[in-house]
């Protein structure tokens, strides 16, 4: 990994619900709100580009673990922050917590690890030539 990646780094991102993010199983909606799954899919994109801008061409982060508490609804319009901050660094893993906010409302909360690895590792694992 390229020098800069410390505890405390920052990322943000911000979106607005719309329908594609309700609560849905096989396309039949549930909630016409902010789904969990919608919300772990920021949690791991803000989390990833915690990491982008220090991998080596020769790098890639994979997932390791997510741990989240959906805690408040956010309707159709809702404009939703999410923020991803390093928490910890321990070996080739990258641990960050992650809020994600509907104005001062907290949305919900959680951790996300990811593993650099060399490109190369990840083509064996996937067993891809």
């Amino acid at each position: 990994m390229k020098p800069g990646l410390q505890i405390g780094n920052r990322a943000v991102i911000r979106a607005v619900v719309s329908p594609e993010m309700f609560a849905q199983f096989e396309g039949e909606i549930i909630h016409p709100v902010y789904s969990t799954v919608t919300m772990i899919y920021h949690m791991e994109w803000a989390s990833r580009l915690l990491i982008t801008p220090y991998l080596d061409k020769d790098e890639e982060g994979m997932g390791g673990a997510v741990s989240a508490r959906h805690l408040s609804p956010s309707p159709e319009g809702s404009s939703i922050l999410i923020t991803a901050t390093v928490s910890k660094l321990d070996g080739n893993s990258v641990y960050s917590t992650v809020t994600v906010h509907n104005g001062e409302m907290l949305v919900g909360e959680g951790e996300v690890k990811q593993v650099i690895l060399k490109k190369s590792r990840i083509a064996k694992l996937l067993k891809i030539d």
